[in-house]
């Protein structure tokens, strides 16, 4: 089974930054597709950014150059760093393992998800 536990999240102002955490088990970080998702209050829940087995990245266009996805192999952790951060980007956040080798934003490609956390920003 497995199993995804997002760090806790936070609140900053804007230009602030804040790095979150999801630790995996059941399953190799080294082999999975992952991605992190994140959905406002009255919104969807939409892609932010995937990672691939072998590191290559996808992003979604508002956090390009200043969100990073990236995965720690020897602690089975996956890692998003955010810069910059805006009061857009408030939501709560969860990562999540694709049910397939895709290195997608889409919801519907991903089977297994963290319970999500809260991201604040103040304008």
């Amino acid at each position: 089974q497995v199993h995804l536990v997002e760090s806790e999240g936070g609140s900053v102002q804007a230009g602030g930054s804040l790095r979150l955490s999801c630790a995996m088990s059941g399953y190799t970080i080294t082999n999975a597709y992952m991605g992190w998702f994140r959905q406002a209050p009255g919104k969807e829940r939409e892609g932010v950014a995937a990672i691939a087995a072998d590191g290559l990245t996808r992003y979604e266009e508002s956090v390009k150059g200043r969100f990073t996805i990236s995965k720690d192999y020897g602690k089975n952790f996956l890692f998003l760093q955010m810069n910059s951060l805006q009061p857009d980007d408030s939501a709560t956040y969860y990562c999540a393992v694709a049910e397939r080798r895709s290195l997608s934003l889409s919801i519907s490609d991903y089977i297994y998800w963290g319970q999500g956390t809260q991201v604040t920003v103040s304008s």
